[in-house]
């Protein structure tokens, strides 16, 4: 078992400290950006007053410079990895609604191959195994870097995959994870908690001396705890679903009521992650996403950075909250448990019979107030996931391969025809965020994407044109094309106006009277802002040949959430919006297959 990087090979965070910053846009380019982003969106009216406001935000004398200035101290700060970590506090850890549903994110797995992997505790187990030796290699340095072109990214994030919770505020929750102040290196936490039922288990799945269990023991443990519950639990991760203040309240209540809970707690809070065993085993990928994305409220702890899903029937998947983890860290989980054999795993872990793990289940004391609370939460949650349509759109016949043979990338072509599809479905043309990765950055995450440009507007107008011939739309296409990837590559290379123009109001929030910045930033309350950023389409890519769907809920009353996995054979899309507005997201799902026809016979010339 190696412990250490080979001669010339670089650690996992080995290349970190040396990784270019995330730069900070001028307020020039963040007022003539934020115009540009929004104008397409807008009347006449409505751009004049966004307008303005971006010409206040540049007065020399008003409350943009001061901020822009206090960011730029802020950058230079030797503590400071990147003028977004206060940012990203305040955008993940600041919302006070509930995260399950409209926050994490979930993955379903390909089905495996292996026949000791195809019933519930042998799948499980080969997960729980996989997920060991990641962490195995994040801790001892030797996951290589992921790299772009040839240059090392940001590994940051893989600190904060095992034995990281979510943990609920009144104002503002915090995230407890190891490689912190308060917890200084890797988590050396040995157990898993397995949710059955409503039940909670402590399962140790490292020895004392920290070698693992076989998958067999592991397996052989699960099915035990599987075969010993015959009644449901008190259900207790129903709480998590609550709005977040709610939750806290909760929590604390739940903690003073006996010293039972705060054990359990903590048991729950330090594990290395959650492993959920469902009885139902839904045979749609439809079905089982819905499940990952809510399923049974009381055997989730959706606080939790990772709860691997096992249906009873061995299908499984991954649900994620988001505060510390974005999708392609998930990811890199993800393949790296199916790179290899459990097998392999096992070999490089050093894992070796000790008998049955030992097992226990977490006491949850409740009183009647309690119990009502439990239940109450999982009630509300239930009427809150049966008010979500979801829908899954397959192209089998058509993947980037595909959309490159086309002359076309990949990502312009799907986003062309989001947009095509949306206009026919809706009538019109509405806010698109996309999430861009900045991994090449410090500590790099993501950047806000706005997908509307004029282009796009005069493409989906000659699509819909009459009189516009095949030559005149496939311009439109490849102007809009054009445009859009040219956004793209402004946003990965941090230079884009939202998140910069957000944080400057959130420097005034924080400290606007220290500042003498006691007066908002108008371009934050202009009707650019609350144009460009109520999204009616929210879209996000996961590519893995291991993942079969992505899933996401929607992040307003009309949006529809559009998680996609584009693969260079296939494009599964899953699409999910509140329930009151599903006809508009199954017209949608309509013109998004008809939109990839016309398209493809656009380009090819038929």
């Amino acid at each position: 078992m190696s412990d250490a990087a080979g001669p010339g090979t670089l650690g996992t965070f080995d290349a970190e400290d040396d990784l270019p910053r995330v730069p900070v846009p001028t307020l020039a380019a963040s007022a003539e950006g934020f115009l540009e982003w929004s104008a397409p969106l807008l009347d006449a009216e409505q751009l004049r007053e966004t307008r303005a406001a971006a010409e206040e935000l540049l007065r020399p004398d008003g409350p943009g410079p001061v901020l822009q200035a206090a960011l730029e101290d802020y950058d230079a700060a030797p503590t400071t990895h990147s003028w977004l970590d206060d940012f990203w506090e305040s955008r993940y850890l600041g919302r006070r609604d509930r995260i399950a549903l409209n926050a994490n994110f979930f993955f379903l797995f390909e089905a495996p191959t292996d026949p000791a992997e195809q019933d519930q505790a042998g799948r499980a187990a080969a997960l729980v195994l996989g997920a060991l030796d990641h962490k195995h290699r994040v801790d001892t340095g030797t996951l290589p870097p992921a790299t772009r072109r040839g240059a090392p990214m940001t590994m940051e994030q893989h600190k904060f995959l095992f034995s990281a919770t979510r943990i609920p505020g009144e104002a503002q929750d915090t995230a407890r994870t190891p490689w912190t102040e308060d917890w200084p290196g890797p988590s050396t936490e040995r157990h898993v908690v397995v949710l059955v039922r409503g039940h909670a288990f402590r399962l140790d799945v490292l020895g004392p001396d920290g070698a693992p269990h076989t998958a067999a023991e592991i397996a052989e443990a699960l099915r035990s705890l599987r075969a010993g519950v015959d009644a449901p639990g008190p259900g207790v991760g129903a709480l998590t679903t609550k709005a977040r203040a709610a939750w806290a309240t909760s929590r604390q209540a739940l903690r003073d009521e006996h010293p039972d809970n705060a054990a359990a707690l903590e048991d729950i809070e330090t594990a290395l992650f959650c492993v959920a065993l469902e009885d139902v085993a839904p045979t749609e990928d439809l079905a089982r996403g819905k499940q990952l994305l809510a399923g049974d409220s009381g055997n989730r702890w959706f606080d939790k950075a990772v709860t691997f899903v096992v249906f009873a029937d061995g299908a499984a998947g991954i649900n994620t909250e988001h505060c510390r983890l974005d999708g392609t860290t998930v990811l890199a989980l993800v393949d790296g448990i199916f790179a290899e054999t459990t097998a392999a795993h096992a070999e490089r872990l050093g894992a070796r019979s000790q008998g049955e793990p030992a097992a226990r289940e977490l006491s949850f004391v409740l009183t009647d107030e309690r119990a009502a609370d439990v239940r109450d939460a999982a009630h509300d949650f239930t009427a809150f996931a049966d008010a979500v349509a979801t829908q899954v759109v397959a192209f089998d016949q058509h993947g980037s391969d595909r959309a490159k043979q086309l002359g076309v990338s990949p990502d312009a072509f799907a986003q062309l025809a989001y947009q095509l599809a949306h206009r026919r479905a809706k009538g019109f043309t509405g806010a698109t965020y996309e999430s861009i990765a900045t991994l090449q950055f410090h500590h790099g995450r993501t950047e806000a994407m706005r997908v509307v440009t004029p282009e796009i507007l005069a493409f989906v107008a000659a699509m819909d044109d009459p009189e516009a011939d095949p030559d005149t739309r496939r311009a439109a296409f490849e102007a809009a094309a054009q445009a859009h990837g040219q956004r793209a590559r402004a946003c990965q290379a941090g230079q884009a106006p939202e998140q910069h123009l957000w944080e400057l109001s959130l420097i005034q929030q924080r400290r606007g009277a220290e500042l003498g910045a006691t007066e908002p930033l108008a371009v934050v309350d202009s009707p650019g802002w609350r144009v460009m950023r109520d999204d009616y389409l929210s879209t996000s890519s996961a590519p893995s040949v291991n993942v079969r769907l992505f899933g996401f809920g929607s992040t307003s009353t009309h949006c529809i959430g559009v998680a996609y996995v584009l693969l260079p054979d296939r494009w599964i899309v899953h699409l999910s919006t509140p329930a009151e507005v599903g006809e508009e997201m199954e017209r949608f799902a309509s013109e998004l297959r008809r939109a990839v026809d016309e398209l493809t016979a656009l380009l090819s010339g038929r």
